[in-house]
């Protein structure tokens, strides 16, 4: 029979397997191409094509009376952004870039920036309550690799991490 450490908490591995699978389903998306546009006009086949322009997209913005979904491309975006930075460690810095961004303190948790003995985290949560029933989900870290951002149904008690999160008082 199978026994857990008596270490482990329910809840701490309850959280591991929700981040596994996260992790485990964001892999298995497919990659969208990225790169340059060629344009040409198929009504003159022998003309020169135009030259390579690259694809331009809206930036990304706060959709208020939107969804979750119409609000990721945002939340993405804006959890990137601090990826780039060298803040990248930091949950303050998310919180903050996001509330910049227009979401609602209010609605956030995030996990703590460091290990019970000081060392920094393997991997960072923060989150985003939107309406009644979704969540705005990020997770960053070493062990994640490249940002992850997705629309996630709400836990109990309108919470949407799992287990311990730090209070955003600041």
């Amino acid at each position: 029979m199978l026994r857990w450490p008596a270490s482990a908490s329910r809840a701490t591995i309850a959280a591991a397997a929700a981040v596994s699978m996260a992790v485990l389903l964001t892999a298995c998306g497919t990659p969208l191409p990225v790169g340059p546009v060629r344009t040409s006009t198929p009504a003159d086949p022998d003309a020169n094509p135009a030259p390579t322009t690259p694809a331009t997209a809206e930036s990304p913005s706060y959709v208020a009376d939107g969804t979750a979904a119409d609000n990721l491309p945002l939340f993405a975006a804006t959890t990137a952004q601090v990826w780039a930075s060298d803040q990248r460690g930091s949950g303050r810095a998310y919180v903050d870039a996001l509330v910049a961004s227009g979401f609602d303190r209010n609605a956030m948790q995030v996990t703590e920036d460091l290990t019970t003995v000081g060392e920094p985290v393997e991997s960072l949560q923060f989150s985003v309550r939107w309406g009644d029933s979704e969540c705005l989900v990020g997770q960053v870290g070493p062990s994640t690799g490249e940002p992850v951002s997705m629309v996630m149904p709400q836990l109990a008690e309108g919470r949407c991490l799992i287990g311990d999160t730090r209070p955003i008082d600041w």
